[in-house]
């Protein structure tokens, strides 16, 4: 597509987000990544987009949004699209049709030349963190990781410890400069496939960092690198880091999912029903609330099997198990098995940086306390240092930030052809 916009025709941002709870749609000014101070307008329907042969159903999201997006450019009084951004679960399997159809049908309608097209996981993380580099946990029915290094960063090797710092942030980045950052991968492969250091106490060890160099100490400044014969460099270089997205899990209710709604609330039926037989490890007060929601215990297969929407009927249960935790050992323990599970996950992608960020997003951490100060204490004990903190946006403020980004030629998070496309 041509991606030519004029500034005068870029006066507003088109943000769609198709989600496993239904779609919304969002218009706010290009200038302002994210929308401006007040909030954007928006449309919103609770029935998810369809899935056909060819995954995503286009013509029936398009039949849907268009009519919406017309309506709120109309009250926002924009003249023309400057750019568009669609985030959809399923995007990176189920998107074909997306891909096929959208860029004409949304260059007709608006005559837009700017379309990203993105992961649900993707927006998420653009809601919650901007381009900040850094990691977010999005748990709700399900549970995925996404951890990035924003595009065009310099990464300065040497400086105090001879770890890696980064010299200037991205658009909407907010790491300082600093020579003695450490960075790298926190678990054992990095985008590229090689395997990241491990950064502990400002000492980094392992067999490869980003750049393939393994810094086995530093003293006083000076690098010794394995890689080199042991030879010490005084001189900080300076390296292009490579910027990329690390994920972890988001591989669905049989697969992964691990700590998710649908995990909390499997786990949690199972206790009611292990209760129900006479069998150990068994939950009375989850068995209780089980019979509360879903009737008898012993209907609940007949009742959960044929349903096509099992993963949602699953995580229904899960604010059960977070109501029952003060009281039931049972119920508190699979919050804290959930919480190391989404503390797994995000040190799995979370770079090491001199600030890095991890951010919680999702309805699920909306059952506060109970699921909450778990995951606090194992992200705690696993990324020591690492700021944790809520999201600042949801999805939709992710794609409305990707959208007025691409308006403006400010677009740093990195392309990716699963998570990130602009075309």
């Amino acid at each position: 597509m041509d991606d030519t916009v004029s500034a005068d025709a870029a006066t507003h941002v088109l943000g769609i987000d198709s989600g496993g709870s239904g779609v919304r749609v969002g218009v706010a000014p290009a200038d302002i990544p994210g929308g401006s101070a007040a909030k954007p307008l928006t449309w919103s329907s609770a029935t998810p987009a369809g899935v056909g042969d060819r995954g995503i159903d286009a013509a029936a999201l398009l039949a849907r949004v268009l009519p919406a997006a017309r309506e709120l450019l109309r009250q926002a009084g924009a003249r023309r699209l400057g750019a568009v951004c669609v985030g959809a679960a399923g995007m990176a399997t189920l998107g074909d049709d997306l891909r096929a159809r959208l860029p004409d049908a949304l260059a007709d309608a608006f005559g837009v030349r700017r379309l990203a097209l993105a992961a649900d996981a993707v927006t998420a993380y653009a809601g919650a963190l901007g381009q900040r580099p850094g990691a977010v946990v999005a748990a709700g029915t399900g549970l995925i990781a996404l951890g990035a290094v924003p595009e065009d960063r310099t990464a300065r090797r040497g400086g105090t410890d001879g770890a890696y710092g980064t010299e200037g942030a991205g658009a909407g980045g907010g790491v300082a400069a600093g020579g003695g950052a450490g960075i790298g991968w926190a678990a054992d492969r990095t985008t590229d496939g090689l395997t990241a250091a491990r950064t502990t106490g400002g000492q980094t060890t392992g067999d490869r960092t980003p750049d393939r160099l393994t810094t086995d100490r530093t003293t006083g400044g000076r690098t010794t690198d394995r890689l080199t014969g042991g030879r010490t460099t005084d001189r900080p270089t300076t390296d292009r880091l490579p910027g990329g997205w690390r994920r972890a899990d988001g591989w669905g209710h049989l697969l992964g999912d691990c700590g998710g709604g649908a995990w909390i609330g499997r786990a949690g039926l199972e206790a009611a029903m292990r209760a129900h037989d006479g069998r150990g490890g068994g939950s009375k007060p989850l068995l209780a609330r089980l019979e509360a929601v879903f009737g008898p215990a012993a209907e609940l297969p007949g009742k959960l099997y044929p349903r096509p929407d099992r993963p949602a009927v699953l995580a229904s249960f899960a604010p059960e198990v977070g109501r029952c935790a003060a009281e039931d050992p049972v119920a508190e323990g699979i919050l804290r098995d959930a919480a190391r599970h989404i503390a797994e996950a995000a040190e799995a992608v979370c770079p090491r940086l001199e600030s890095s960020v991890v951010a919680l997003t999702g309805g699920l951490f909306r059952m506060g306390a109970p699921l909450l100060t778990p995951v606090r204490e194992e992200l705690a004990a696993r990324l020591p240092g690492t700021r944790v903190t809520e999201a600042a946006g949801d999805p939709l403020d992710g794609a409305l930030c990707v959208a007025a980004a691409l308006a403006t030629d400010e677009l740093r998070l990195p392309r990716d052809p699963g998570l990130l496309t602009v075309v």
